[in-house]
């Protein structure tokens, strides 16, 4: 079978790493790809990313399996337009991507279906919206309605940065939110306390399999400090994620958010993945939804998977995950993001990238935001590379990935030290 992956950064370039490793699978081919999708053999990238020359290619190269890594093809619809030919795709139709796409529609769908989340409200005037933060205080967090690449949400901790964020998302757009019909609107919702941790599970419609649980470093520095990113690294399992937390995922947010789905007439397929907040006492909160793998928590997730990735997907495909059960590696998969000089804000892009180790079965460089300059592997975006290892502790994982780290090279090159902290 041939394998269509769609998508260039982190999170596709492990998918398409693990889907070359299940058995019947004969061919990988990324689209568009990045550098280090291009240095792999076994894949192959294909410079298409226009959903109907996409469809088109797939069905002229009988392509098996089709499987969406990023938001912005799910939003514009390309699951829509392969089901539309008959090609089997892994991901949500547009109308259910909006879930990731729309921070309000996924607020109103969760208030709707009793589905645990924070105090809310939505606006497009600034003036209302400073008004509200005024009369509610910091902490607080502003959110844009419409896809900002992970960069559209800040937890404010003071009055003066609520505001700022709003003028950013509703006046300046200095985040590039791609805005949705009706114009610039934020969400602004009460600050929870707690741990977050990726819930992520695999969607047929009806049936929800539960990927290794995970959890990520949104802050750029050290110790949760400096403005929040698309994340720093990740590391799996997480052990917030205790066997009560993730029932409770389960039971109060995953299967109400299928039911509402399918009683709202999107039935929802594909990854999905709520972002938890769990407080001291152990309840769980949905802080957002994305329709997608979180990245960089594909990275370690798929580093722990021991089952065909590909016939795990095609039977979600074909609404048979009832029927699927999946292995794991129990050792601990870490990750560590290399961020490009200016991220989260301004990155810069060009600077040329040295000291790449070849791959290891646990040891993987998984390249993002790189691109192929005249044989040079250079940066292209702003999270660059993740490293990522698989030990037998949280400190040997940091271990051996830091050690990686430490052997790359580019000008400006951003990192935390301390990917896991969380969980020593």
């Amino acid at each position: 079978m041939k394998v269509l992956v769609i998508g260039g950064g982190g999170r596709e370039h492990a998918l398409a790493w693990k889907l070359k490793q299940s058995e019947g699978v004969e061919q990988v081919f990324v689209a568009p790809g990045n550098a280090g999708t291009a240095r792999d053999v076994q894949l192959t990238n294909l410079l298409i990313t226009d959903k109907v020359a996409l469809r088109e290619w797939a069905q002229a190269n009988a392509i098996g399996l089709t499987v969406v890594g990023p938001e912005a093809p799910l939003a514009a619809g390309v699951v829509d337009e392969f089901r539309a030919h008959g090609l089997a795709i892994f991901g949500p139709t547009q109308k259910a991507a909006q879930l990731e796409s729309s921070k309000a529609f996924s607020k109103a769908f969760m208030q709707r279906h009793g589905i645990p989340t924070a105090e809310y409200q939505t606006f497009t005037d600034p003036v209302q919206a400073h008004a509200y933060v005024d009369a509610k205080g910091a902490p607080i967090v502003i959110k844009a309605d419409g896809l900002a690449a992970g960069k559209g949400v800040v937890v404010a901790m003071s009055l003066a940065e609520a505001h700022e964020a709003i003028d950013f998302m509703l006046l300046d757009n200095t985040l590039g939110v791609a805005h949705n019909e009706g114009g610039a609107r934020v969400v602004i919702e009460e600050f929870l306390e707690g741990e977050e941790a990726s819930f992520i599970v695999l969607c047929d419609g009806v049936n929800a399999l539960a990927l290794a649980t995970s959890q990520d470093h949104k802050r750029l520095l050290d110790a949760d400090q400096g403005p929040n990113t698309g994340g720093m690294g990740a590391y799996s399992p997480a052990p917030v994620v205790t066997p009560a937390v993730h029932q409770r995922a389960m039971d109060e947010v995953i299967l109400p958010t299928l039911r509402g789905m399918a009683a709202d007439g999107i039935p929802y397929t594909g990854f999905l993945y709520a972002g938890l907040m769990i407080t001291p006492d152990g309840r769980v909160k949905t802080l957002e939804f994305n329709c997608r793998m979180g990245d960089p928590e594909t990275q370690p997730i798929m580093m722990r998977l021991r089952s065909n990735l590909a016939q795990v997907l095609l039977s979600a495909t074909r609404a048979e995950l009832d029927q699927v059960t999946l292995d794991w590696d129990p050792r601990v998969a870490l990750g560590v993001v290399l961020a490009a000089a200016g991220y989260p804000m301004n990155p810069r892009k060009g600077d040329a990238i040295a000291g790449l180790p070849g791959d290891e079965a646990d040891r993987m460089v998984f390249h993002a935001g790189t691109a192929d300059a005249n044989g040079q592997v250079v940066v292209s975006g702003g999270r660059v590379l993740c490293v990522t290892a698989l030990a037998d502790s949280v400190a040997a994982a940091q271990q051996k990935a830091y050690g990686v780290v430490d052997g790359i090279r580019f000008d400006g090159m951003q990192c935390r030290r301390d990917i896991g902290y969380r969980a020593l």
